[in-house]
């Protein structure tokens, strides 16, 4: 049985986001590659440095505990208030889930926007 794909770099990152109603990729603070809907971010993949490959998302309040409680996931800082969790150890996790948890983030943000904004978004 072969052994499922693990981790998520910037181009599966590219792939998976790009195909999203409203959503923008940008650099934000020189490294971290960002993936947001109607200027609200669902994801940040750092690029260099010592957290290189780390990926933070937004997750269901009542999943945050139970996330950040497993090995090679954090609360991400500064947005943990707002149940942003933060894979350090992408590695551990298959490229599927993980993709699945990012899609969860841009539904979360996108729900939390004005009705206006996500009816201009479309399907």
């Amino acid at each position: 049985m072969d052994k499922p794909v693990t981790g998520l770099g910037d181009a599966d990152l590219d792939d998976l986001c790009a195909r999203w109603p409203g959503a923008t990729r940008s650099i934000k603070w020189e490294v971290d590659l960002v993936w947001s809907v109607a200027n609200k971010m669902f994801v940040v993949y750092c690029t260099l440095g010592p957290d290189r490959g780390r990926l933070s998302f937004k997750v269901d309040s009542d999943r945050f505990l139970e996330l950040t409680a497993q090995p090679g996931m954090a609360p991400a800082h500064y947005m943990a208030r707002a149940f942003w969790v933060s894979v350090t150890e992408p590695e551990r996790y298959a490229r599927d889930e993980l993709a699945g948890f990012v899609r969860r983030s841009y539904e979360l943000v996108r729900a939390n926007l004005p009705k206006k904004t996500q009816a201009a978004l479309g399907e």
